[in-house]
């Protein structure tokens, strides 16, 4: 078996159907002020500016796919975690600018309350 090397651009669709089958661990890695403004349900943060490829969670049986703003900083992860012998190769091309302009749903604070949002 053939394991890839190379970043692999997933689009924003791709990625909001396999989280709904739950087939993929989303790993957001903006800094936290980005990711309590805005995020993708579900994402779980690991910022880059402290990225450990060690320290993210075992899929256990799912894929890893990074996701940042545009798509700069998840390739950066992808990168490292190539680097240290982690196989996660898949990113969301375009980061949750892409998400936002295919106009799926992101979650932010409530402005009047602080609860969370869900904004579609």
């Amino acid at each position: 078996m053939t394991v890839s090397t190379h970043l692999r651009d997933l689009s924003p669709a791709a990625i909001q159907k396999m989280l709904r089958e739950r087939s993929i661990v989303l790993i957001d890695v903006r800094e936290p002020q980005e990711h309590v403004a805005e995020r993708v349900d579900g994402a779980l943060l690991f910022p880059l500016s402290t990225f450990d490829p060690s320290a993210v969670p075992s899929p256990e049986g799912r894929e890893v796919v990074f996701h940042c703003g545009s798509g700069k900083r998840s390739a950066m992860a992808v990168a490292q975690c190539l680097k240290r012998g982690f196989i996660h190769t898949a990113h969301m091309a375009g980061g949750i600018q892409a998400w936002k302009a295919a106009r799926l749903p992101t979650m932010t604070p409530g402005s009047a309350s602080g609860s969370v949002v869900d904004r579609r």
